[in-house]
């Protein structure tokens, strides 16, 4: 039998194998040596700390949330085409008090001389009307009662007319217009004797039934029984206008329609008091005001608020505030958090004696109430709103370093007793880069997690504080508050645009720096799963 058909001992074959498994082992060890730089690659710590967070699909969800968060904050305020504190306006038909109007039911008085006619003598005047005397005397002086109707008396004083007594009112056409006593005497005898025609000044004037006076073709005043006077002292009531009104009136009318000289036509209402026996007038008009409330719109895809500005808009410029706060806020503790936690946890004894209770005592600090006080304080001293972010960020860092530094504190005293730390220390690096260069850094991943995790805080915080009205101020925007602005149930029920967007970008923030800090403790410590 040939060589090659022998059958191969049992010996043999197991030599066989275990040469073929050696080969492929040595050559899966070449393949993945430690020296092989992908090896390098899969072995690096923050290549390992990435993938383990990626993994992490509720983390990574919270980091997108947070890119979306700033994206909206900080490119979304730059294309916007509106203003951070831009007010927009709409015309509203509003029901303003125009005029009152009241018809005349005592006399007035008037005087060519209120030296020789003064009140005195008209009171007089009066009682001797009301007594049906031709004649009266005041301080030694005699006066002749003439009567023209029964709604109008003369004074005469010495054979001259020195005042009177009426119960028509005179206005006049144009604004300013006074021709004198000597005028309105002689008009109001006119109109009340029925006469057509009357001479004042030298100068010859018509009067018609209506109580209309005019020199020549053009009027200049005219007489009747209602005193009308507007609202607002700069505001003028023409001829027209007046008799328009006193038509109304008379016919009983509720409202009445009137164009004018610019062509512009107004509805007024006419509404009577029986308790005063006058009028009061409303102007129904469109009015320029603050767009406020507005409902989502092509223009304003969220409304507007209280102010009449775009809520989007303050929304985005808010986002800037808020998430900004947040992050100075951490950075001040950080730093501050370092430098005592490093420093106890490193050198112990009485360093770490008092720099704890330090802590302690920040730690019984009441901050709320504090925060309120000083916010008050800044309310009261108008202090300006960006240098009260600026003592707002001061005071929330300040306050919150104590949490940072015995957690660093903590590291520290586990880590200064490593094998490393003796090296340092023998090769004689100083304290400043021992806790810097080595301590520090080790102690990164849990500062890392803390910051990142006590940002949704710092956020809850300043919002509080806004909505109080002890935060950022206007014209700042803030999450917080724009919420502010919602006092009143009725804003609550019926704008809904006004809050719910602002409080949900406040819940969706807050939520993803939770997220993403607990994704990080568990991609920087696995154990943490555990």
């Amino acid at each position: 039998m040939s060589e090659d058909l022998k059958s191969k001992t049992p010996l043999e074959e197991n030599l066989e194998e275990t040469t073929a498994v050696t080969e492929e082992v040595k050559k899966d060890s070449e393949d993945y040596s430690l020296s092989d730089d992908r090896r390098v690659k899969v072995l690096s710590p923050g290549r390992m700390v990435i993938q383990r967070f990626l993994r992490n699909r509720v983390a990574v969800v919270g980091l997108v949330i947070l890119v979306c968060m700033f994206l909206f904050a900080f490119v979304g305020g730059a294309l916007t085409p509106y203003g951070e504190a831009e007010v927009f306006y709409r015309y509203d038909k509003h029901n303003q008090t125009y005029a009152a109007v009241t018809e005349n039911a005592e006399f007035r008085f008037d005087a060519k001389d209120a030296t020789s006619f003064s009140s005195g003598a008209q009171a007089q005047m009066f009682l001797a009307m009301m007594n049906n005397k031709t004649e009266f005397e005041y301080r030694g002086d005699s006066f002749t009662l003439e009567k023209s109707s029964d709604d109008y008396y003369v004074c005469l004083k010495d054979g001259e007319v020195i005042g009177n007594a009426h119960m028509d009112i005179m206005s006049y056409v144009e604004r300013g217009g006074n021709l004198g006593f000597d005028f309105e005497n002689a008009a109001y005898i006119a109109y009340v004797t029925g006469e057509k025609t009357f001479s004042a000044d030298g100068k010859n004037y018509s009067i018609d039934e209506d109580g209309t006076i005019a020199e020549g073709t053009t009027p200049v005043a005219f007489v009747n029984k209602y005193i009308v006077k507007p609202t607002m002292s700069d505001q003028f009531l023409t001829r027209e206008w007046q008799e328009e009104l006193v038509e109304s009136i008379n016919n009983d009318e509720e409202s009445f329609k009137f164009t004018d000289a610019d062509g512009v036509e107004y509805d007024y209402t006419i509404e009577y008091d029986p308790r005063t026996n006058s009028w009061n007038i409303n102007q129904l008009k469109d009015t320029r005001v603050f767009d406020t409330y507005s409902a989502p719109s092509k223009e304003h895809w969220l409304g507007t608020d209280k102010y009449g500005m775009d809520t989007l808009t303050r929304l985005m410029y808010g986002g800037r505030i808020s998430l900004l706060i947040g992050f100075i806020v951490e950075i001040i503790a950080m730093i501050l958090g370092i430098i005592m936690g490093g420093l106890a946890g490193y050198f112990g004894g009485w360093v770490d004696m008092f720099i704890m209770r330090l802590c302690e005592i920040f730690f019984c600090v009441p901050t709320t109430p504090l925060l309120i006080m000083l916010g008050a304080a800044m309310d009261t001293m108008h202090v300006d709103p960006t240098m009260r972010m600026v003592y707002m960020m001061l005071i929330l860092g300040f306050l919150g370093w104590a949490g940072m530094a015995y957690m660093i504190r903590g590291q520290i005293l586990m880590l200064r007793e490593q094998e490393y730390m003796a090296a340092t220390e023998a090769t004689g690096l100083s304290v400043r880069r021992r806790i810097l260069q080595h301590l520090v850094p080790n102690v990164m991943p849990q500062i890392i997690v803390n910051v990142t995790m006590g940002i949704g805080g710092v956020i809850i915080t300043e919002s509080t504080l806004s909505f109080l009205g002890l935060g950022v101020k206007f014209p700042f925007a803030s999450w917080g508050n724009i919420i502010s602005s919602i006092n009143e149930i009725f804003v609550f029920v019926n704008y809904w645009w006004c809050w719910i967007p602002a409080g949900a970008l406040i819940l969706l923030t807050v939520l993803a720096y939770n997220l993403v800090g607990d994704g990080l403790r568990d991609a920087f410590d696995p154990r943490m799963k555990r």
